[in-house]
Parts: structure tokens; C-alpha cells; sequence
């Protein structure tokens, strides 16, 4: 049984698509583990750094990851969050 011609462009551009999406997201997610990591050595090694300043950053890291990934308030919130509050912890030592 032969597929028409019509179906088989139909299931190609859905592959392409479906590659695409997975592409586009792959970048997004590289981009949030560039940023935090850069907001990490920021945070750790900034000897200017206030207080006020690096939850600033964190507050900024989460906007920006937000609008990369809506609805994902909780992946950030267990994933990056609580490495964010152990470096401004240890940096300016609060128990």
C-alpha cells in the first residue's frame, strides 16, 4: 500500500518541525546554565557585591528564566534557587 504523496510531505514537516521545537529548546536551556552560572561567580566572587545587589540578581536570573520557560516557576524554584541562596549564604555568611 502506497502512502500518498500528500501524507508523506505532511509527516516530513512535522519531523522538521518536532527537531526544530527540540533545537530551539535545547538553546533556551544551554542559555538558562550559561546565565546562572554566570550569576553563581558573580555572586561568589564580586568583592563589591552587597547584600541588596546579589538577591537583586537572583530576583533578575529568575525573570529572565521565567520568560525563557513560563510556567516553569517551580523547576527553577528546585533546580537553581537553592544554589543561588547556598552562594549569597556562604558569600556573605549567613546561617
Amino acid at each position: 500500500m502506497d502512502i500518498p504523496q500528500g501524507r508523506e510531505q505532511d509527516s516530513s514537516q512535522i519531523q522538521a518541525t518536532t527537531q526544530s521545537e527540540a533545537q530551539e529548546e535545547a538553546r533556551k536551556i544551554r542559555r538558562l546554565q550559561i546565565m546562572i552560572s554566570m550569576v553563581t561567580s558573580v555572586l561568589s566572587q564580586d568583592p563589591n557585591l552587597t547584600m541588596e545587589e546579589a538577591s537583586e540578581m537572583v530576583a533578575n536570573a529568575k525573570r529572565a528564566a521565567l520568560a525563557m520557560f513560563p510556567d516553569k516557576e517551580f523547576a527553577f524554584d528546585i533546580l537553581y534557587k537553592p544554589r543561588l541562596q547556598r552562594v549569597i549564604r556562604e558569600r556573605f555568611r549567613i546561617q
